[in-house]
């Protein structure tokens, strides 16, 4: 085969296969955002369906032939075409070498599990999904081994969510991020707590609703290309930069929180919105890798959203629309309560100080996990030990506890690290911006779009044509370098306490 046709097979079989994920992608959304509750069964017998005819596009000689073709002639490829057959060659890895009845058994078991933890998490039954867990953890063990036996499982997974990092490399990371946090935690723990009881009145839900629409309004997110929607555990799904679709939760008593959500599911769907058009509809559209999407989610959550700049441009309109429950309270004292910091149960409504101690315990619980030094049966018991431990709070029950989030559910052991190091990405790319662009002043001014411009021609319009090593280097000229983070955290938190 010549290399001219070889491509344009290349780029048939991806829009092929890139249809049957929209499809998968689309059925999921609507599972998890609007299907009744007994919807699950179709749903599995469809995925595993859908699944077997991928598996069958995807894992043959044809196939394999094909990319080993156009990795030979890899320096005659535009440079599109050749991250696509790379991150092709990548994910093959793995899958030419599972048997695909155990892939189509893998990937029912996932629809099966995300629907047992949905039911646990409601009820506090942690007992109903431990089953699921426990087949999960042997899959993604064994999927290890099948592709790199030579590798520490866990190893593995951690390089393929986020290229680079091994347990050695988070280790090192998170006793630096311990080391100069943990002290700081305490010494707040002694000082007076800030009132934030204002924000745990009754925020009638249909106002909330409201407040999204305009928050999303302020971070310029064009609506036309992104649409909102309500499930359990907040994520955002693409399809395309025109086809984004982020989801929140609302509870009457917790503004903050749906408030929060929306701006960091936005930030996700800000990050894809701005691929350069030449990737729609190519394999390397979205994100650089997950910690990378984190860093642009907490990005726009963090360092925008809980700014005094950005919380003096929406307090106005907010204090409109629910005038009874913030009669009294000031943007000053607004900005104080949605950035107190204080021991908590739920990562995701976890403040920016204590947020990594949350991921490092789910990191050191999956350490076990895949090390088969903790039994599934005994992750309660082990993540109530840790949050006692690093954190001085007492697990009440699994809803607040191991089952608050849904990850597990979907096979993705090795993800959590990625929101650390996101929040960590974050700030040193914050670093770099301020050398050219005031962000505060801008936001003051309501001029966000600024700022996503600058990270759209630093970061967003590549995709995944650039690595996240190689998006370091452009945004900041540096490698990763956690002390940005470290200084951005203990700045912030000390002038908000007086220390």
């Amino acid at each position: 085969m010549e290399l001219n046709e070889a491509v344009k097979t290349f780029k048939e079989k991806n829009k092929l296969l890139n249809a049957y994920s929209h499809a998968m992608g689309v059925m999921y959304y609507d599972l998890e955002t609007a299907a009744p509750k007994n919807a699950i069964a179709g749903f599995s017998d469809t995925i595993a369906q859908f699944t077997e005819i991928t598996y069958k596009l995807s894992v043959n000689e044809e196939t394999f032939e094909l990319l080993d073709l156009l990795t030979e002639h890899a320096g005659e490829l535009d440079e599109i075409t050749r991250r696509e057959v790379e991150e092709a060659q990548k994910g093959l890895t793995l899958l030419r070498k599972i048997p695909m009845e155990e892939y189509v058994e893998y990937q029912r078991t996932l629809s099966e599990a995300s629907s047992a933890w949905h039911e646990a998490k409601v009820k506090s039954d942690y007992p109903m999904f431990e089953p699921y867990l426990r087949k999960l953890v042997d899959y993604t063990v064994r999927f290890a081994k099948y592709a790199a036996p030579e590798k520490d499982p866990y190893d593995y997974w951690l390089n393929e969510f986020e290229e680079g990092f091994t347990q050695d490399v988070l280790d090192k990371y998170f006793d630096r991020i311990k080391a100069a946090l943990v002290p700081l935690i305490h010494r707040i723990g002694e000082k007076e707590q800030i009132e934030n009881g204002f924000l745990h009145k009754k925020y009638p839900v249909w106002k909330q609703r409201e407040l999204s629409d305009y928050l999303m309004e302020v971070m310029g997110i064009n609506r036309d290309d992104c649409s909102i929607g309500e499930t359990e555990h907040p994520f955002t799904t693409g399809f395309n930069k025109h086809d984004m679709r982020i989801t929140t939760h609302y509870y009457e008593n917790a503004l903050e929180s749906s408030m929060y959500s929306v701006i960091h599911e936005g930030g996700h769907a800000t990050y894809e919105m701005g691929n350069a058009d030449e990737l729609i509809g190519s394999t390397i559209a979205g994100g650089a890798s997950c910690g990378m999407h984190e860093s642009q989610s907490r990005f726009y959550e963090n360092i925008i959203g809980r700014s005094r700049a950005f919380i003096e441009l929406v307090f106005p309109k907010i204090k409109e629309m629910f005038p009874d429950e913030l009669e009294g309270v000031t943007s000053e004292d607004f900005y104080r309560a949605v950035n107190r910091a204080e021991p908590s149960l739920i990562r995701t409504e976890a403040d920016e100080l204590t947020y990594s101690m949350h991921v490092l315990i789910r990191y050191e619980i999956e350490k076990k996990l895949m090390h088969g030094e903790l039994d599934t049966k005994d992750v309660p018991k082990e993540w109530n030990r840790l949050y006692k431990e690093y954190l001085g709070v007492d697990v009440p029950c699994d809803k607040e506890g191991c089952l608050q989030d849904s990850h597990w559910s979907g096979g993705s052991f090795g993800y959590f690290p990625s929101y650390s190091l996101g929040s960590a990405y974050g700030a040193q790319i914050l670093h770099a911006m301020k050398k050219e662009l005031d962000p505060d002043r801008l936001v003051s001014e309501g001029n966000i779009s600024a700022i996503t411009d600058w990270l759209r021609e630093h970061i967003h319009k590549y995709g995944r044509i650039k690595k996240p090593a190689e998006l370091l280097d452009i945004a900041c000229g540096e490698g990763f370098d956690p002390e940005y983070y470290v200084k951005y955290l203990t700045d912030k938190f000390s002038e908000l306490y007086g220390l």
